[in-house]
């Protein structure tokens, strides 16, 4: 018995196994559940962290937390193992103030009385009270967009008027969850007016921004002699001086969204005057103001977005005057400095996150490539997505690289995040692991091809793995069907009785990578068995997983190319 056990090899080794473990321990690829609720990424080119180079590691996380990272990892029984050795990780994005999955309040309804240019609070924006805990839904479908772009936390700012209320951060992940981290961290602001009523104007919000403050300072003064002195007049405080309490007391900062130079100036004459904590988003014109920026030492958060280039696109090369010419070139230069502010501020050293408000998730990565090519460093680029935001949201301890004991938050992508090439395969969120189509690259329309279509696997491959109970192998075949392969392997049946054989699904060959799966059957129950791995010439180097099992390595070798 224990001979033909050890004769079946790897396969007979773990469908035995199978049988002692559950057969529920699987994940749910969809990240809506976690059923294991540990899971190791093993083999990939790990990146944990801005500046520090890739190097073959694995990452085991339970229940949303980093267990361990490192190319020794002991893997534990009723791991799920996702093969990752052509893939890239990173540490998830972070959102330095967004509105992902925030909603409306209801507009309150004006009162019989009302006086334009006295209105209540809340029906002038003022509402330091509200929360954007209270706004945000998990299962909004910008939350999926914003995650698919590698982002997996958020600072969101609720959605109002000049003062709308505290922002909160939170987790992209499962949506059954209520995903804080932390509510309250800062009270938002902005200088836009109300609509028929005063403060119409910035000016006007300036003014009133000021009048808030004053009073809840003086109903905060009220409260503390009340508390301590007898005969002082009972304070009646608004529920507007109770919300803004946190900020005079300087327990939160003031987040004040200011895109122009204009605005960034008032917001800075604001805090310099009234002495809150304050954090600038929402940059989008700021060159000019880059000294200024480094010496008031106050965060930054910058655009993710950027200006389109259909203006220049519709320039035209001839039959148009000298004066037309010039006009051209001002609106190429304005439109080339906008696209080279992020590298000037690394240059002047000013450690900088971003914000996805007003942006669009399917252009964040383009955008940052685009900011790459205009002078900004990857170093720079991947800190303003990860450590600078952590470091400005005051989460550093729990987020923002790829550490043991951190939030279980990181990207998996095809290739290095900033090149072209590069998709997102995975992105791990709390724990919960989302699951992306990876596209084929085709043809770039020049006669030349993209990664995967200079290979060829068809033929015959004689394989051989390596496990506990011994080596094991046997043979792989691959024959060409359209762009496709179909194939078949064979390997030690798990019975002990000579060779089994079993067709080959999700064949992928991208670049000198592949990746594949076959199933095994072990009294009637169907087990899969993932193979990855990495071509070169005719011998292929690469691992075969069972997700309960873990990884094992596999080589092979082209005995029979196909003609």
């Amino acid at each position: 018995m224990k001979k033909s056990f050890l004769k079946a090899g790897l396969l007979g080794l773990l469908v035995a196994g199978f049988f002692i473990q559950s057969a529920n321990a699987q994940s749910d690829p969809t990240g809506k559940r976690r059923v294991t609720g540990t899971y190791a990424i093993t083999n990939a080119t790990l990146f944990p962290s801005p500046g520090q180079p890739g190097t073959k590691s694995t990452v085991l996380f339970k229940d949303g937390i980093i267990l361990g990272v490192g190319s020794g990892i002991s893997i534990p029984a009723g791991t799920q193992v996702i093969p990752g050795d052509s893939l890239f990780i990173y540490p998830g994005f972070i959102d330095g103030a967004g509105s992902m999955g925030i909603t409306k309040p209801k507009d309150p309804e004006k009162p019989k009385d009302f006086v334009s240019s006295a209105p209540p609070d809340e029906l002038a924006g003022i509402t330091p009270w509200r929360t954007a805990v209270d706004q945000f839904d998990p299962a909004s479908s910008e939350v999926d967009d914003w995650r698919k772009a590698g982002f997996t936390i958020s600072h969101l700012i609720p959605d109002g008027g000049m003062i709308p209320g505290k922002s909160a951060i939170l987790v992209l992940g499962d949506g059954k969850s209520t995903n804080l981290i932390r509510a309250n961290t800062a009270m938002a602001a902005n200088f836009r007016g109300s609509r028929g009523m005063y403060p119409a104007t910035a000016s006007g919000v300036m003014a009133k921004f000021r009048d808030v403050y004053q009073n809840s300072t003086l109903a905060l003064e009220h409260e503390s002699l009340f508390a301590s002195n007898a005969g002082v007049t009972r304070p009646k405080v608004t529920p507007t001086q109770s919300g803004m309490a946190p900020v005079i007391q300087k327990q939160i900062p003031v987040i004040f969204e200011a895109p122009k130079e204009l605005e960034i100036r008032r917001a800075m004459a604001l805090q310099k005057e009234l002495g809150f904590n304050l954090i600038l988003t929402g940059l989008e014109n700021y060159e000019h103001l880059i000294p200024v920026l480094k010496s008031s030492g106050i965060p930054v958060l910058v655009q993710l977005s950027l200006p389109d280039d259909k203006a220049i696109k519709a320039q035209k090369e001839d039959g148009v005057t000298d004066a037309t010419q010039a006009q051209y070139a001002r609106v190429k230069e304005a439109y080339e400095a906008v696209l080279k502010q992020a590298a000037k501020l690394e240059a002047a050293g000013i450690p900088f996150a971003f914000s996805t408000s007003g942006a669009k998730s399917g252009d964040a990565l383009k955008n940052l490539r685009t900011m790459i090519e205009n002078g900004l460093s990857e170093k720079a680029a991947l800190a303003a997505l990860t450590t600078n935001a952590a470091s400005i949201l005051g989460i550093s301890r729990i987020a923002g690289s790829v550490e043991k004991g951190k939030l279980a938050n990181f990207i998996v992508s095809t290739d290095s995040i900033f090149n072209e090439d590069a998709q997102i395969k995975h992105v791990v969120a709390d724990g919960y692991i989302f699951d992306y189509e990876v596209k084929k690259k085709t043809s770039n329309g020049n006669g030349t091809t993209k990664p995967g279509e200079g290979i060829s696997i068809a033929g015959v491959w004689e394989y051989q793995t390596e496990s506990p109970a011994g080596s094991t192998g046997g043979e792989l075949e691959f024959t060409q069907e359209g762009a496709g392969y179909q194939g078949s392997i064979t390997y030690d049946d798990p019975s002990g009785s000579g060779k089994a054989k079993a067709p080959v699904k999700n064949i992928s060959v991208n670049g000198n990578q592949i990746t594949f799966e076959f199933d095994v059957n072990a009294g009637g129950t169907d087990i899969t068995v993932t193979v990855s791995g990495e071509i070169n010439g005719t011998t292929m180097d690469g691992t075969m997983s069972i997700a309960q099992f873990g990884s094992f390595p596999l080589t092979a070798k082209l005995a029979s190319p196909s003609l």
